[in-house]
C-alpha cells in the first residue's frame, strides 16, 4: 500500500490532459499544486517509551518503532488523511507498531496496555475513510497500532455446513484464493477488497459490491472470537438462536472500541460456474430507481445491481478506466449474475423483462464487463485528482425507498451550496426490499484550506442526512467523523448503552479511544 495514497504504486496513473483541462475550466482547479513531501522528510514525533513491556510478549522483532512503519500506520485513507500526510503531517503516528502472532498474544498485549494505560488501535488493511484509525491519545502513556497481519490463516473449513473460520488479519484476496482451492467463495467484494482484511470487514459492517446476491458481510458472519482487556468473547454456537440478544451483533460494527476480533467464522458458497455483467440505460435517475426497486422487491435479484445518476454516467465514473470518454446521456445501471448457467440464464431473462418494462434500454455486456474490470480503480482516480490540485471525496447513506428521493436531493443540494463550483455525483450501490444506499462523490478545487472546507461541508451534509431520515453511514462506519451524528441517530439512551458496554469490556478505555463512542456531553 502506498504510504501517502491508495494501493499499489505501480497502478497509479496520471489523468489525461483532456480531463485536467476540463477540471481547470469547469471547477477552477489549479494544475500545479504543492508536491507531496517525500517519505524521508516526514518526521513523526519522538515515540513514547511503551516498547519494552510489549517486546516481552510478542518478541523484539514484532514491535516496530522505525519512522516508516509508524508513518504507514498513521490515520487511514480518506482524502483529508491523505492531504495531511502528503503535507508531511505525521503528528498522529503511533508510538509503535505491534505484530501479535495469535489470539493469546493479542489478549496479553491488551492486558498489559490496559494496566499501563497505553491506547491500542486495531489495524487491518488501514483502509478506513471515516477516521477509524484516528485514536485520541491524550491522557494515555502512549499509542500502539496493533497490526494483525500475522493472523492470516484459514483455521477451519466445514464443507457440510459451508462455513470457514478465517483469522482476522487475512486479506480478502488471499481469503478468496484459499477458499477457491476448496471450491468455495465468500463473495465479498467491496471497493477496498484488494487491501482490506476479514477482521476489518466485521468491525465495520462492510458491504460488498455483490451484496444484492451474497449479502452484506454482517449477514455472512456465523461466529466471532474477540480479545478484550477483560478476556475472550467466543460467539456463535449455531446459525440462529433464541438464547437472548445476539452478542455477535454487538461486535459487528464496533470498530475496535469493544475488543479486537481475532477470527471470524463465515458462511461460504460454492464457486460460481459463470459470471455475467451487463449494462442498461434509463432516461432519468427516478426511472432507473423505480426499475431497481422493482427487482429488489419482486425479483429476480441480480448478484450485482447498481445505478448511476445522470452526472456520474456522463462523466464515466461508473467505468473508471474510461474517464473522459463519451458515455451518452441518461443513467447507467450495471447488473451482474453469478452462479450456475441455468440459474444465471433464468435470472437474466426475468430481470430483462422487468427492466424493459420500466423503460430500460439494454446496452449489452460491454458496460458491465468494463465496470467489473475497473471496480477497484476509483481510489486510484482519487489520488490522480489530488495530484493535479482537485479535491475528491465520497460519502454514503441509506434510507427507505419512500424517503430516497428526498434524501438524495438533500445531500446534492447541501454539497452544491457548501462547495460552489463542484461536481456532485451519486449512485445506488446496495439494494434491499425496503430501501437502498446512496453513494456520493464530490470533486472540487482544493483551494487554500481543503481539509477545513471539507470538514464544514461534511458537517452540513451530515445534518441534512439526519434531517432527511437517512442513516449517517451505510457501510463506511462511524469512526471519528460520524460520532456526533451517531448520537443523534440512536439517541441519548442508545449512547448510554454503548458506553456501558465499553466500560464493561474496556474499563481503562484503551481500545481505539475517541472512535465510535460519542463523548460524554457530546
Amino acid at each position: 500500500m502506498r504510504w501517502n495514497g491508495w494501493g499499489d504504486p505501480d497502478r497509479a496513473a496520471p489523468l489525461p490532459d483532456s480531463v485536467v483541462g476540463l477540471l481547470r475550466e469547469l471547477l477552477g482547479v489549479r494544475p500545479d499544486p504543492v508536491p507531496p513531501v517525500p517519505l524521508a522528510e516526514v518526521a513523526p514525533p519522538a515515540p513514547a517509551p511503551v516498547v519494552r513491556a510489549l517486546t516481552e510478549i510478542v518478541g523484539p522483532d514484532a514491535v516496530l518503532t522505525d519512522d516508516e512503519a509508524r508513518i504507514r500506520h498513521t490515520r487511514g485513507k480518506s482524502t483529508p488523511d491523505l492531504l495531511r500526510i502528503r503535507a508531511g503531517d505525521a503528528g498522529a503516528a503511533p508510538d509503535a507498531v505491534v505484530l501479535p502472532a495469535g489470539h493469546e498474544e493479542v489478549l496479553a498485549v491488551l492486558d498489559r496496555c490496559s494496566r499501563e494505560r497505553v491506547a491500542v488501535v486495531p489495524f487491518g488493511g488501514g483502509t478506513s475513510v471515516v477516521g477509524g484509525l484516528a485514536a485520541a491519545g491524550e491522557g494515555f502513556a502512549g499509542v500502539v497500532a496493533l497490526d494483525l497481519r500475522r493472523l492470516d490463516r484459514v483455521t477451519a473449513l466445514d464443507t457440510v455446513a459451508r462455513t470457514a473460520t478465517l483469522q482476522a488479519g487475512l486479506r480478502a484476496p488471499r481469503a478468496e484464493a484459499l477458499l477457491a482451492e476448496r471450491g468455495f467463495t465468500l463473495g465479498h467484494y467491496p471497493q477496498s477488497y484488494e487491501w482490506a482484511t476479514i477482521g476489518g470487514f466485521a468491525a465495520t459492517r462492510s458491504s460488498g459490491q455483490a451484496s444484492a446476491g451474497y449479502g452484506r458481510f454482517d449477514e455472512m458472519v456465523a461466529g466471532l472470537t474477540v480479545a478484550t482487556p477483560r478476556g475472550t468473547l467466543t460467539l456463535g454456537r449455531a446459525p440462529k438462536s433464541a438464547a437472548g440478544p445476539d452478542l455477535r451483533e454487538l461486535v459487528l460494527g464496533s470498530e475496535g472500541a469493544f475488543g479486537v476480533i481475532t477470527d471470524v467464522t463465515v458462511r461460504i458458497r460454492p464457486l460460481p460456474e459463470q459470471r455475467r455483467y451487463e449494462g442498461w440505460r434509463f432516461p432519468t435517475f427516478a426511472e432507473g430507481t423505480a426499475a431497481v426497486r422493482a427487482l429488489a422487491q419482486d425479483g429476480p435479484m441480480p448478484t450485482v445491481l447498481r445505478l448511476s445518476d445522470e452526472t456520474e454516467t456522463m462523466i464515466g465514473l461508473a467505468r473508471p478506466g474510461e474517464i473522459g470518454g463519451t458515455h451518452g446521456g441518461g443513467c447507467l445501471a450495471v447488473c451482474g449474475y453469478e452462479g450456475g448457467p441455468d440459474d444465471v440464464a433464468a435470472r437474466r431473462a426475468g430481470a430483462h423483462a422487468a427492466l424493459t418494462a420500466h423503460g430500460g434500454e439494454p446496452l449489452g455486456d460491454a458496460p458491465g464487463e468494463s465496470w467489473a474490470a475497473g471496480r477497484y480503480s476509483a481510489p486510484y482516480l482519487r489520488d490522480a485528482l489530488l495530484d493535479v490540485g482537485a479535491f475528491a471525496e465520497t460519502l454514503e447513506t441509506a434510507g427507505f425507498w419512500s424517503a430516497l428521493p428526498r434524501l438524495a436531493d438533500a445531500v446534492r443540494q447541501t454539497l452544491s451550496r457548501e462547495l460552489p463550483s463542484s461536481l456532485v455525483m451519486c449512485h445506488i450501490s446496495h439494494v434491499y426490499r425496503d430501501g437502498a444506499s446512496l453513494y456520493f462523490t464530490v470533486v472540487t478545487a482544493q483551494g487554500d484550506d481543503p481539509v477545513g472546507r471539507w470538514r464544514r461541508a461534511k458537517a452540513a451534509v451530515s445534518d441534512a442526512i439526519v434531517e432527511a431520515g437517512g442513516t449517517i453511514t451505510h457501510h463506511h462506519g462511524v469512526g471519528t467523523d460520524h460520532r456526533a451524528w451517531l448520537a443523534r441517530e440512536i439517541g441519548p439512551l442508545g449512547v448510554d448503552v454503548l458506553r456501558a458496554v465499553k466500560d464493561r469490556l474496556d474499563p481503562a478505555g484503551i481500545l481505539n479511544p475517541g472512535v465510535l463512542i460519542p463523548p460524554a456531553g457530546g
